[in-house]
């Protein structure tokens, strides 16, 4: 085994380590705001931005033009989510309280290499966390023998979701991206990128819904299990003009194995990757200035354990939880967002980024997405801000914040019936990075 490869291998394990003990969260929408210190800072509006080794995670294409790069980083992510139910009467008055989940802090890291092999090849990869969803609301009724299946729960109190203990689901994905780049003509390249995944489950508190399960063994409280999958990125990237490049970049969806421990609760017993795509245009209006625009759509309604309704195994015959028509939440839309980025070289040192992202929400505030969809927040405004500073021995640090702003979402209960559920979710994150280039 070659140097590189035996230092690589211990990479990918300290990696993988360091990632799967995750939860992760994705404050706005499934994906990340931006992968590698560029898309960190500038909100991912970097299709057409050739600046680091994280190619295979956004522009396959563009990794004829980065270099020789290696990449470190590390991101805290602080979500902040609060449940709240209230209208509820009679006896059901009990279900009127509100939860704020306990995970609050999470560290995720991320790794790019990229290597020019000739004037017209190059070949990389990238290994980063590609969203998820977590969250642990631990509030009950504090009322003994309140969960709507005693069966499962004794005599214990009902939960948020009328099951009983902590409720909440844990889901962390890992990417590995290697990436081949070709330069076809002068200032034109296309890259291809397999992108091969690791998921990783858990889902606890459900137990209300085992009777309209159609595995009620395999829907809650069964532990962490991991399933993998693959799908492919494409993208092309070219350098129209010393002062403009565009690029446009498609990946397939991630088809993912199906669960075992939790195929009574996700439609077909799978979570799969959606597709989604880009296009992407940066210009140098001035000396030291970049400002770079992308248009992203994501394919959500052509995943069934997404965009299902909330209510599909809630009504009276409806199909059961687990089954191709069961019940999902209800994210109905795909989802387009506008990023805009801007850099600015102070110095040959140091650059200055920010970047904005705006996306409509996938789900509406109605009947058939409240109940279930308020575990899986979805903020509509992100905004990011960061530098890179070049110290004079070549290595390069990064640093970025973003917020991704508060979106109240609220409406009819379809667990609780003339009650009204609502969700307040914010979240903030602190990615710091070590970059070399050779």
């Amino acid at each position: 085994m070659s140097s590189f490869t035996h230092q690589f291998t211990i990479t990918l394990a300290l990696f993988a380590a360091l990632f799967f003990p995750c939860q992760v969260h994705a404050g706005g929408g499934y994906f990340s705001l931006g992968y590698g210190h560029v898309g960190k800072q500038m909100a991912g509006a970097v299709t057409a931005v050739a600046e680091d080794a994280f190619a295979g995670s956004s522009n396959p294409g563009k990794l004829t033009a980065v270099g020789n790069q290696l990449e470190f980083g590390i991101e805290l992510l602080n979500p902040n989510r609060e449940v709240k139910r209230q209208g509820a009467t009679d006896s059901a008055t009990i279900y009127n309280f509100s939860s704020t989940s306990r995970n609050s802090v999470f560290v995720i890291p991320d790794f790019a290499y990229s290597r020019q092999v000739n004037e017209k090849l190059a070949i990389g990869i990238t290994i980063y966390a590609n969203g998820g969803l977590n969250n642990e609301y631990a509030t009950t009724t504090e009322i003994p023998g309140t969960s709507a299946n005693p069966e499962a729960c004794d005599n214990k109190p009902g939960n948020f979701f009328v099951g009983c203990g902590h409720a909440g689901f844990d889901l962390s994905q890992l990417i590995i991206a290697p990436t081949i780049a070709w330069k076809f003509l002068p200032g034109h390249s296309i890259g291809f990128t397999p992108l091969i995944a690791a998921q990783r489950f858990e889902a606890f508190g459900l137990q209300a819904f085992a009777p309209v399960s159609s595995d009620p063994d395999n829907l809650t409280n069964n532990g962490h299990e991991v399933v993998f999958g693959a799908g492919a990125r494409i993208g092309w990237y070219g350098e129209l003009k010393p002062w403009l490049s565009m690029g446009a970049a498609y990946s397939s969806k991630v088809y993912m194995q199906q669960f075992k421990r939790y195929k009574g609760l996700f439609a077909e017993g799978e979570f799969d990757v959606p597709a989604n795509y880009s296009i992407g245009i940066a210009i140098k209006p001035v000396n030291n200035w970049t400002i770079a625009v992308d248009i992203q759509r994501i394919e959500y309604s052509k995943i069934k354990a997404l965009s299902n309704g909330v209510l599909n195994s809630l009504v009276p015959g409806g199909p059961l939880m687990g089954t191709s028509s069961g019940s999902g939440f209800s994210w109905q839309r795909d989802q387009i967002n506008y990023k805009l980025g801007l850099s600015y070289n102070v110095s040959n040192h140091l650059t200055l980024r920010t970047g904005y992202e705006f996306g409509h929400r996938t789900n509406e505030d109605n009947l058939n997405a409240v109940s279930i969809g308020v575990l899986t927040p979805n903020s509509e405004h992100r905004a990011s801000v960061g530098f890179s500073w070049e110290s004079q021995g070549g290595n390069e640090f990064h640093m970025a914040l973003a917020h991704f702003f508060k979106d109240p979402y609220s409406g009819p209960s379809a667990i609780i019936p003339g009650s009204k559920e609502s969700l307040e979710a914010h979240a903030n994150t602190l990615h710091i990075s070590w970059n070399k280039s050779f």
